[in-house]
């Protein structure tokens, strides 16, 4: 019996006929970017993240610099956030021209540490402090950060909230959802995710009408009306087929969601059978509502060997992420060391994801928990 870390054929079968009935139609209609598909999807999105307002986009990673570039984020100004996440929010700093500024994360969800955070700020000079310009606090693995420290600091110091939040769409906080909270939310439809599409695409939710019209305006290259140009914006548009797709799958998040948190519990129950709780470290639910997009756990001794073992037992592990953004080669200007972020550091080199998927059996769930065991046992 294999366990991949990621079985996306099993979804499709479950919704196989209506995935096809829109595809027809979008095929038919040969109207295959923007148009009513996207904004179906857009109204939908922005009610099931509790905002008024969602943009479709071509990607998460676009989602960010569209969110910055309607913010007015640019060179000369620096962004804070954290150094433990994919890549792309870093780089979305970097591509606008802006500088990004590294705070190191809390141990147990690896989101964001709002006291490390205020000891940054207040060791900056004046000149330092008043070049941030924004924050991007990250939503890792699909459980908020800590909120409401970080938007009594944005408040503050007058900076633009954008929450990264490309692995956690329905993920709350204090009854908040992911996305609704700072001034931009930036979603990934990416394939593997909870809520995923047929390739790249994403969305960027606001609670300003202002920040509404400027994000269209700029995914269609500043341009309002048609060959008249406001802004310097980019090609952000999305597919329609990427769309549908999308508004497809919505409808039935929320069941597999249920399907993840079951899963997050059933390998709570089989870890603390196995006695193996003070061994693995097992994800912490610090929040009301952690979707799982990813159920990492933590090994404190050759976590690589660990993966290689179940990879060779037909086993399907994920390392998110070996290498934390401030030790990445493109950003060695930044003038980071290691050692700087201590605990970045420590997750990059004990952290491992499992599968989680809702369609695993606890047949699979319990094979992989059982050959950690025969691991540790070694």
């Amino acid at each position: 019996m294999n366990v991949p870390l990621l079985d996306l054929k099993a979804q499709y079968q479950t919704i196989r006929e209506e995935i096809r009935t829109v595809i027809d139609a979008i095929c038919d209609s040969q109207y295959f970017i923007l148009g009513p598909h996207v904004e179906a999807m857009e109204t939908k999105i922005a009610a099931y993240c509790q905002t008024p307002y969602a943009v479709g986009v071509s990607s998460g990673s676009d989602a960010l610099i569209i969110a910055l570039m309607a913010a007015g984020i640019g060179p000369g100004d620096a962004v804070i956030t954290t150094p433990y996440t994919f890549f792309a929010t870093a780089g979305a700093v970097a591509r606008v021209g802006a500088r990004p500024i590294f705070v190191d994360i809390e141990p147990a969800a690896c989101n964001l540490d709002p006291q490390r955070l205020q000891d940054v700020v207040a060791a900056m000079d004046d000149d330092a402090r008043a070049a941030v310009k924004a924050i991007i606090p990250v939503h890792l693995y699909g459980q908020c950060a800590d909120m409401d420290p970080i938007l009594e600091l944005a408040r503050r110091h007058d900076w633009v909230v954008i929450e990264d939040a490309a692995q956690a769409i329905g993920a709350e906080y204090k009854g908040r959802r992911a996305g609704s909270m700072g001034d931009f939310g930036c979603f990934s439809f990416f394939p593997s995710k909870n809520l995923g599409a047929f390739g790249d695409g994403g969305v960027v939710t606001t609670r300003s009408a202002e920040m509404d019209q400027r994000l269209r305006m700029l995914r269609m290259h500043g341009m309002e009306p048609k060959y008249y140009h406001q802004l310097i914006g980019g090609n952000f548009r999305l597919d329609a087929l990427q769309a549908a797709v999308v508004a497809v799958k919505l409808d039935h998040l929320d069941r597999w969601t249920q399907g993840r948190q079951e899963n997050a519990a059933t390998y709570r129950r089989l870890f603390r059978e196995a006695g193996l709780e003070g061994t693995v470290q097992l994800p912490v639910e610090l929040q009301n509502r952690h979707i799982y997009n990813q159920f990492v756990i933590r090994v404190d001794r050759d976590r690589d060997g660990l993966r290689d073992r179940l990879a060779g037992q037909g086993i399907g592990t994920e390392v998110y992420y070996p290498v934390p953004l401030h030790m990445q080669t493109c950003f060695a200007y930044l003038g980071c060391r290691a050692g700087d972020f201590p605990e970045s550091e420590r997750a990059a080199g004990q952290t491992l994801a499992l599968p989680i998927y809702p369609e695993l059996s606890e047949a699979q769930l319990a094979m992989v928990v059982d050959r950690i065991r025969e691991w540790i046992g070694q």
